[in-house]
């Protein structure tokens, strides 16, 4: 059991500039069931910037700002809400995706049991364009609406929920873990944790919408994995030659299990021929940027990433429908 403490869960939620990036996101969490018992992390560039904007929001249990100049990533504003968080349970937002009323006390109430790691199931924010739902299936198909409870391999990236205590375990390791949440949850499970899917938790995701912009997103996605993989997995060589002669069969894995995950719920219908097409042309650029990346590292796909992490609301609709 978790210890008692007024504030049950902190959410950090990160912003690389002004208080309006965030500002739907905290609308939805001011809907929260729960939001008395909720302490609000906003990580930003300024704290000058964000309080004057925030400290009328008097519903939550607390809610502050901390300052991180030189944001240089999502991952670095996570870490940096985790040490400053007071909650037993940590959740991780963002400015393009909008929780439930009841999401925040779902993963309360899992948190309950003795799970290390708690993620919600999502829906598809904009669905207009085979483009959006080749990137959410790409991202979040194992954890698409409708699916079942239970233990799981990993759970979403930037959209999970944390026992605050387990994290801090990786001590000055934590940002570079953040940095592929995939790995942290394999490394997790490695160290004996359970993670779990509470699909009473929902949210809506925003997915990038032009074709373009996705597909670089998809090439510094698929980079940033395997370089990480690769260093906080300490691979030899070897073993770094041997998935870059692999890669080409990346798509095809990939393709095989989101098939699986859309037959799992009865969503084959989703599938159209242009939505292939869209899917298996994301793929192939991911699973380029991943042999590159584990071939010569992550590089500078970090960088490049981060300037797309933010203000979705810029890429999630094309002028053509796609």
């Amino acid at each position: 059991m978790l210890e008692q403490n007024l504030s049950k869960m902190s959410v950090i939620l990160p912003t690389p500039d002004t208080y309006e990036t965030i500002a739907k996101t905290l609308s939805y969490l001011r809907k929260q069931t729960v939001k008395e018992s909720l302490e609000i992390i906003i990580v930003a560039p300024s704290v000058n910037e964000i309080a004057p904007q925030v400290e009328q929001f008097r519903e939550f249990y607390q809610i502050k700002t901390i300052a991180i100049p030189d944001m240089h990533s999502l991952a670095s504003a996570y870490a940096a809400g985790i040490h400053q968080a007071t909650s037993p349970i940590v959740a991780l937002a963002e400015d393009h995706c909008f929780p439930d009323p009841d999401w925040a006390e779902h993963l309360i109430q899992a948190h309950q049991q003795p799970w290390a790691v708690v993620g919600p199931v999502l829906r598809n924010g904009n669905p207009e364009s085979s483009v959006s739902w080749a990137d959410m299936l790409i991202a979040y198909a194992p954890w698409l609406e409708p699916t079942s409870a239970g233990i799981v391999d990993f759970l979403p990236g930037h959209n999970s929920s944390y026992k605050r205590e387990i994290l801090l375990i990786y001590g000055s390791q934590l940002e570079a873990m953040m940095e592929a949440e995939t790995i942290l949850h394999w490394d997790l499970r490695a160290k004996g944790y359970q993670l779990y899917l509470e699909p009473l938790a929902k949210a809506s995701h925003t997915n990038f919408g032009q074709l373009l912009v996705w597909l670089r997103v998809q090439f510094y996605c698929g980079r940033l994995f395997a370089g990480a993989r690769c260093v906080n997995e300490q691979w030899s060589l070897s073993k770094r030659l041997l998935y870059v002669v692999a890669s080409p069969l990346i798509p095809l894995m990939r393709l095989s299990r989101i098939w699986q995950h859309l037959q799992e719920r009865q969503l084959q219908s989703l599938l159209s021929l242009k939505l292939l097409l869209t899917l298996i042309l994301g793929l192939v650029v991911d699973g380029i940027g991943q042999g590159i990346g584990y071939g010569v590292g992550g590089g500078n796909a970090m960088e490049k990433l981060s300037k797309f992490e933010f203000h979705r609301d810029r890429y999630s609709h094309s002028p053509v429908n796609t």
